[in-house]
């Protein structure tokens, strides 16, 4: 796709910006070699711009390795090999890579994120569509994702994190602030989450589950070790604990919300190693294997 000068001004760009492709492409050009002169020049955000205006687009990018201080496509970036880059790795599509990917500052997929090792993002990871990750995901910044994530090891975020689909974890999920979870959320280890912790359907962990604000689930949550938050524990159904089961001085317990009164004795459970205090709603089972 080409650029005419007239197309570009009619998005309104920033005069710096049209200046800089007045001066070099006076004639227009092609949109990727656009994004690829932009990067080459230092203004990424420039690229940015540019693939935000016109979209993506669905030219593939084939490459055995690719590093560089910032990759923009507009199109499927797919690597046999791993990725590193400095500042920036936006894709307009689908972003592959057969080994790890690096990122010193933000990752941005337009579409799906697939890679057969690692993902470590210095900055903000944002994914429109699934993410599958053969190994471990490191965030520093915020983390979002448009449909289902799953990384086989750790998944390890210092900020925000919200994912509008499933969320599977193989080892343990540590989240530096508040969560949010569109579907279900199962961890083969430990949850901790230092904010907020919501599921729109059911939470699942093979260890505890420690929560430093409010633990919700639409359905149930379930953990072999102990439930703990500092806020309170809602679950629209059961409440499963193999160990203790704990909410902050001064906040309820409550199992079964959406679970008429007459069912709770079956779909309301209540299942802990010692009664809880400020149990509000649900039916006390006792002690249960999880």
């Amino acid at each position: 796709m080409d650029l005419s000068r007239d197309f570009i001004k009619a998005k309104r760009p920033c005069t710096d910006g049209f200046r800089w492709f007045l001066r070099t492409h006076q004639n227009g050009g092609n949109y990727q070699a656009l994004l690829d002169a932009l990067v080459r020049d230092g203004r990424i955000n420039d690229a940015c711009w540019l693939l935000d205006q016109f979209g993506p687009t669905d030219a593939v990018l084939r490459v055995d390795s690719l590093d560089a201080e910032a990759i923009v496509f507009a199109g499927t970036i797919e690597v046999r090999g791993g990725i590193e880059a400095g500042a920036l790795i936006r894709s307009g599509r689908d972003l592959v890579a057969g080994g790890g990917i690096r990122c010193d500052g933000d990752i941005v997929v337009g579409a799906d994120l697939r890679s057969d090792g690692g993902v470590r993002c210095d900055g903000r990871l944002d994914v429109s569509g699934d993410a599958r990750v053969a190994w471990g995901i490191e965030v520093e910044a915020a983390l979002s994702c448009g449909g289902d994530l799953r990384a086989e090891w750790d998944l390890r975020c210092k900020g925000a994190m919200r994912v509008d689909g499933n969320i599977h974890v193989g080892r343990e999920l540590i989240a530096g602030a508040g969560m949010r979870c569109g579907k279900s959320l199962f961890v083969g280890g430990d949850i901790a989450c230092l904010g907020d912790l919501k599921a729109g359907n059911g939470i699942q962990a093979g260890a505890g589950i420690a929560c430093n604000g409010h633990l919700e689930a639409g359905w149930g949550i379930r953990a072999r070790d102990d439930i703990r938050a500092l806020g309170a524990i809602k679950a629209g159904e059961s409440l499963y604990s193999g160990a203790e089961l704990q909410a902050g001085e001064g906040y309820g317990i409550y199992a079964g919300l959406i679970v008429q009164l007459e069912a709770w004795e079956a779909s309301a459970r209540v299942c802990a190693r010692t009664p809880p205090a400020r149990l509000m709603s649900g039916w006390w089972a006792g002690p249960q294997p999880c």
